[in-house]
């Protein structure tokens, strides 16, 4: 096809075997159009193609893609606002003949088995590394590990007693992500043999368990957490089925450690560790440097 069609905060481009969704910058685009700049979906991720009337004089080309084809659709979940949707394409109403065009086209490129589920992710995610800060510490991942390295102030003593955290992808089976804009919204990595929603043998809550981050006011907003969440996907799928040993870590700054064991004190005088809980901590801060 090799056209352009240029909508408001995106423009298509419809190649032979793809769409390449380039986003807009400005004040008014979402700053997870920002954040993901472009994005080439291949006719296979494809599911349906529509077109609809929009608000205030507009139509809205949409191409809805198959579960299961976009790592970052799936972490999403169904939690994105409709103004922060990535597949929509919001057109002038006077542009509505020339999208119908469009629309029938794609439709005929769909694929066989477009109202079945993709097998495999299609679209690209977002590249690692990535990181974002939560409110209780800051998640990191760069490609084949995720880290999370606890706040201060934020993190609960829970978290604390089990130190800084590092899960590599091959011992991960997904990540559940709940919006930002929600009032308790996190990001949680499940574990192989874990399940959305299956809390297993760790912690029910959200802030007392070392493999999840809790979101905020202004922490983990959608256009840092959501593209982070779809990274470490596609990666877990992408990884051999055979779990990894974690990784040795190295040797650590010896005022990182002294400020650790500052803070472990603290909470021991305020009666959150236990004295068996503060001894066994403190010497495997020490064993570290």
């Amino acid at each position: 096809m090799g056209d352009v069609l240029a909508g408001i905060q995106a423009t298509w481009e419809f190649e032979t075997d793809s769409v390449l969704i380039r986003f807009e910058r400005g004040l008014r685009t979402p700053k997870l159009f920002q954040t993901l700049r472009e994005r080439r979906i291949p006719h296979e991720a494809l599911g349906s193609v529509t077109l609809s009337p929009g608000k205030r004089g507009t139509v809205v080309l949409h191409a809805v893609p198959r579960p299961g084809a976009d790592p970052l659709m799936e972490a999403a979940a169904g939690q994105l606002k409709e103004g922060c949707d990535p597949y929509r394409l919001v057109l002038p109403a006077e542009r509505e003949t020339l999208a119908e065009y469009y629309a029938d086209e794609l439709r005929g490129l769909l694929p066989a088995d477009a109202d079945k589920p993709a097998e495999r992710y299609a679209v690209a995610a977002p590249e690692a590394p990535l990181g974002f800060k939560a409110y209780d510490g800051k998640a990191s991942f760069d490609g084949s590990n995720v880290a999370f390295r606890w706040s201060w102030t934020g993190a609960s003593s829970a978290k604390w007693r089990a130190g800084d955290q590092s899960f590599p992808v091959g011992e991960l089976s997904g990540v559940e992500w709940r919006s930002p804009e929600a009032f308790d919204g996190y990001l949680r990595l499940l574990r192989r043999g874990e399940e959305p929603g299956d809390e297993g043998a760790r912690p029910a809550q959200v802030d007392r368990d070392p493999a999840a981050v809790l979101f905020g006011l202004r922490y983990g907003p959608v256009h840092e957490s959501l593209p982070f969440a779809a990274a470490v996907l596609e990666s877990v799928q992408n990884a051999d089925s055979v779990p990894v040993p974690a990784l040795r870590a190295g040797r650590r700054d010896p005022a990182d450690i002294a400020e650790r064991i500052r803070h472990l004190g603290e909470l021991h005088q305020a009666g959150l560790v236990t004295d068996q809980e503060y001894s066994t901590k403190k010497a495997e801060l020490l064993a570290e440097l």
